[in-house]
């Protein structure tokens, strides 16, 4: 069985977990763990790149869910982007688009990530 992995990587200052094609109940300990590590990072904010991804199931939706949670616990907040016709309708289906901040561009959820870290950030 191929390993699936999701990378993490700090994108103009913003920790990014690049989610692949399709994420499932066997592949969502990698989504939980990379999503753990880019909150270990020290941002605030994080964006998970769902742009490649074409089939999201409950169990991935979970993990993203907690992972809100604990991002809003802290202080702080997980975007998505998310360009596939089929993720955004599952997102939209459940709910969880009007719970978590999503974008159609992974540049469109950096912008935003960027705007809100600058905007918690005190003027000196």
């Amino acid at each position: 069985m191929l390993e699936v992995r999701f990378p993490v990587a700090v994108v103009r200052g913003v920790p990014v977990v690049t989610v692949p094609a399709e994420v499932d109940v066997t592949t969502v300990a990698g989504l939980r763990a990379a999503l753990l590590e880019a909150a270990a990072a020290g941002s605030p904010v994080l964006v998970v790149d769902m742009t490649r991804t074409r089939f999201c199931d409950s169990a991935a939706l979970h993990v993203l869910v907690d992972a809100h949670k604990r991002a809003r616990a802290d202080g702080g907040e997980i975007l998505l982007a998310v360009s596939g016709d089929a993720v955004q309708r599952i997102l939209a289906i459940t709910g969880i688009d009007l719970v978590i901040p999503n974008f159609s561009s992974l540049d469109e959820a950096l912008e935003a990530a960027i705007k809100s870290v600058d905007d918690e950030t005190p003027a000196n």
